[in-house]
């Protein structure tokens, strides 16, 4: 169980909730692939303006999705807002795709 202490009053979140910061970036921990791909591919649109079409498992981030070092930055911080947890990048040495960044992920709320 855990409380969250809201202005004057404790709210009651039931243990379903995790690492909530603001109710509508709460992660669940039950969260599944599909949600993690709808996630990303919205913020990849939205905050890094990258057209839809391009957003395919097999697309390279740098070459294909034109994902720089700035972006990066971006990434980290929307990632920790919407997911919850802090990108290492050493763990993200090996990510050079959409698929295994949707991968990294799955494997940090499962």
């Amino acid at each position: 169980m855990i409380f969250m202490k809201m202005s004057l009053f404790y709210v009651f979140l039931p243990p379903i909730f995790l690492n909530c910061s603001v109710f509508d970036n709460c992660l669940f921990i039950n969260m599944d692939r599909s949600e993690i791909e709808e996630k990303v591919n919205a913020f990849l649109i939205d905050e890094l303006e990258i057209d839809e079409e391009k957003l395919k498992p097999e697309a390279l981030l740098k070459e294909h999705l034109g994902i720089d070092s700035l972006d990066f930055v971006d990434i980290v911080v929307i990632v920790e807002k919407q997911f919850g947890f802090k990108i290492k990048p050493e763990e993200m040495k090996t990510v050079k795709t959409l698929g295994q960044f949707y991968d990294y992920i799955a494997s940090k709320v499962a």
